[in-house]
């Protein structure tokens, strides 16, 4: 697997499911998403999903640890952003904001977390290759 296109993933989807809590947000706000809660629910339609799922991925990173980790995480994220919108769209922009505060929040949090770390991993790899 080519360690600098895959920091390349990482690092657009960092800001791309950064952008997910100002849509939320709106959503909330507004009182309608501009995406039903079953799609945002779907871990692979996203372009870093897509990336996950792929071709591009060889078979020995899918085994390991920090790819299975982000994968698992990659999915709790978007279940959680569904929820948050199957609220809004129920009309319980109470309930959604809670979940935006609370577990979308941990979630995404941890997702973040996760992706920094699996990237500066790739970085130290991918400097020892060069030395």
């Amino acid at each position: 697997m080519c360690n600098r296109h895959s920091i390349d993933q990482i690092n657009a989807a960092v800001g791309a499911h950064g952008a997910w809590k100002m849509r939320l947000r709106g959503a909330i706000r507004s009182g309608r998403g501009d995406i039903k809660s079953h799609d945002a629910s779907m871990d692979n339609r996203c372009e870093f999903g897509q990336w996950l799922y792929g071709s591009q991925i060889d078979a020995t990173t899918r085994e390991g640890v920090p790819y299975q980790v982000i994968r698992r995480l990659h999915a709790e994220f978007h279940r959680s952003a569904g929820r948050v919108l199957a609220h809004v769209e129920a009309g319980r922009l109470a309930e959604a904001e809670l979940a935006m505060n609370g577990e979308f929040t941990e979630t995404s949090e941890k997702l973040t977390r996760a992706m920094t770390k699996w990237k500066g991993e790739l970085q130290a790899s991918g400097a020892s290759l060069a030395a």
